[in-house]
């Protein structure tokens, strides 16, 4: 299992980041919750837990900007993500963070050229 964190992008992108990782993964989330603006002038940052398999999406996703994406959980299921973001959408790779159990990935998302 594996926590997907997005900041930084409009509720339309996060909806298309999860829409992308929910076509491969099981989510915690139903299949009609998209990602909602609270009124306000907080950065939003929405969150989803999937439990990654070997299915990878492999169609580019556009999105209107870019988006920060922090993913958390077990080695094999963040690795399982990035490899799905990397197929759908540019990632930059800003670091991450290893224990023993877990990993931290930090990225920024994009729509590939």
């Amino acid at each position: 299992m594996a926590t997907v964190s997005l900041t930084g992008a409009s509720k339309e992108d996060a909806a298309t980041v999860f829409g992308v990782l929910r076509t491969a993964f099981p989510t915690d989330r139903p299949s009609g919750d998209v990602p909602q603006e609270q009124p306000g002038d907080h950065s939003a940052v929405w969150s989803a837990e999937f439990e990654p398999a070997e299915g990878i999406p492999t169609d580019p996703a556009p999105l209107e900007g870019s988006v920060i994406a922090t993913l958390q959980g077990d080695y094999v299921a963040v690795d399982q993500l990035f490899a799905a973001l990397s197929t759908a959408f540019a990632v930059e790779h800003w670091g991450a963070a290893s224990g023993d159990q877990e990993k931290e990935v930090d990225l920024r998302l994009g729509t590939k050229t």
